[in-house]
């Protein structure tokens, strides 16, 4: 990696950190859902509440898959914004040499 580039701002490290931010962020959504749903189930069962038992065993599931679908689209944006610079970036270079 050309160092120069790197203090310029001219060489992006973010991409590659998404992919970082990804795996950690789905990591938080399954274990918060893991959490949640331990939670409301023991809550339910010690209360006697049908709703929490109910919440537990549909509603945390569905909260998990739409986490993950969230968090996959938010870092979807985010490469294609940075892919829109690099391809930008190709541009300027080839209109350059030209």
């Amino acid at each position: 990696m050309n160092w120069q580039d790197f203090i310029s701002f001219r060489k992006m490290i973010t991409p590659a950190l998404l992919k970082i931010i990804f795996w950690i962020e789905v990591a938080v959504v399954i274990i918060g859902g893991i959490v949640l749903f331990f939670v409301w189930l023991v809550s339910g069962v010690s209360n006697g509440s049908v709703g929490e038992i109910l919440l537990a065993i549909f509603g945390v599931p569905i909260g998990v898959i739409l986490g993950l679908l969230l968090v996959r689209v938010g870092i979807e944006l985010q490469i294609v914004l940075f892919s829109i610079h690099d391809t930008l970036t190709d541009i300027k270079n080839l209109l350059a040499q030209k």
